[in-house]
């Protein structure tokens, strides 16, 4: 530790913490000066202007914490705080504050405090991607991950080359489902993120970063900064297909995703039942607006096979089809409700790695998906 860089441990940490006045890195902002090891303790300077709130301060300097611990900095780091102290709470509002209304088609895709950490985003290709799928849910438990998974693992059987990102910060499952648990190495050189390859598919997931069982406790634009570094700071080259695993719901990954790459098409997984297509049918709504192609629907948990072969509907029959036929989009595929399938993604070991019905199923939506996409 002791013959470490303090510049090189705090660059990458600091280029991920935004500073809420600037919208920039507090890197690029010039907030942190004057990094200097004690021991075995990284020490630094945080200048803060008058603008910026306690709140402000205490939250960069607990991310830049974070980051650094992120990161593999085993030390302790203490951030001095330095500059200006906070404006009295009677100062007039500033600029930002009031900065009129956008008019994004989704509301909260810009405006103050809307930009990641290190700025706006900016739309960049993935150079030697081919084809970048989402699969996105509009609720959670209805098996997104699975299917992402499954969908990534069954592409790589069929001999293409695959990543899988996972884009669900809070409730990272790739790590679990793959299992995938080594730390990702970078390429200092070219400064990127090299992907742990587990069962054929390059795998990058928050939750291979930090310890399983520590939360995440980040706001919106830490969320946003970490997606966009996952895909635009990753080597993803000379993937033919980039599987993206979305947390549920219509929110800060989704619309990070959406302004930062070009997709090819997303996925809606949902299951039968009137409150999951409730939610499905909000996701579709959204990727609409933003003019995504949707690629089709997935149901999963479509219904239990009894012993005799017959079939009993638990979530109800039907329901992502009908949705499918509503939106006028293609039904990719009816996954069934089976212990197989919980057990193998509990075990790490993708049911589309194997034989049988189910990796059959996974290997026709995979088909199907290199159909349009080819």
């Amino acid at each position: 530790m002791g013959d470490m860089d303090p510049i090189s441990m705090l660059q990458p940490a600091a280029t991920r913490v935004r500073d809420p006045l600037s919208g920039r890195s507090v890197w690029l902002a010039g907030m942190v000066k004057n990094p200097r090891l004690k021991g075995d303790d990284l020490h630094y300077d945080l200048v803060f202007q008058a603008e910026h709130t306690p709140a402000d301060r205490e939250g960069i300097a607990a991310a830049l914490v974070a980051m650094l611990e992120g990161l593999g900095f085993e030390g302790r780091a203490h951030g001095l705080h330095a500059g200006a102290l906070p404006a009295r709470p009677d100062d007039p509002p500033s600029e930002e504050a009031a900065a009129p209304a956008s008019s994004d088609p989704v509301p909260g895709m810009s405006g103050p405090g809307m930009g990641p950490h290190g700025g706006p985003i900016e739309m960049r290709r993935l150079d030697g991607v081919r084809h970048i799928v989402a699969v996105a849910s509009g609720k959670g438990g209805v098996g997104k991950s699975t299917v992402s998974t499954n969908l990534a693992v069954a592409l790589a059987r069929a001999g293409h080359t695959v990543g899988l990102l996972d884009a669900d910060i809070y409730g990272p499952s790739v790590p679990t489902m793959m299992n995938v648990w080594d730390r990702p190495m970078a390429d200092h050189e070219h400064q990127r993120i090299i992907p742990v390859v587990a069962h054929g598919v390059r795998c990058l997931s928050m939750g291979m970063l930090n310890d399983p069982e520590q939360a995440m406790i980040w706001r919106g634009p830490m969320v946003m900064s970490a997606v966009r570094q996952f895909l635009q700071q990753a080597d993803w080259a000379g993937c033919d297909y980039l599987i993206i695993d979305l947390p549920p719901g219509t929110g800060d990954a989704q619309l990070t995703l959406i302004q930062a790459v070009e997709l090819s098409g997303v996925v809606i997984v949902t299951t039968p039942q009137k409150v999951a297509l409730a939610d499905a049918v909000r996701g579709v709504s959204m990727f609409q607006k933003l003019e995504v192609p949707l690629l089709g629907l997935v149901e999963n948990m479509a219904w239990y096979e009894l012993p005799d072969g017959t079939r009993d509907y638990v979530f109800g029959a039907d329901g992502g089809k009908d949705t499918a036929a509503r939106f006028e989009t293609e039904l990719l595929g009816q996954i069934p409700l089976q212990t197989a399938l919980r057990e193998s993604g509990d075990a790490g070991t993708p049911a589309a790695a194997g034989d049988g019905p189910l990796a059959d199923a996974f290997g026709a939506l995979a088909a199907r998906i290199a159909e349009k996409l080819p």
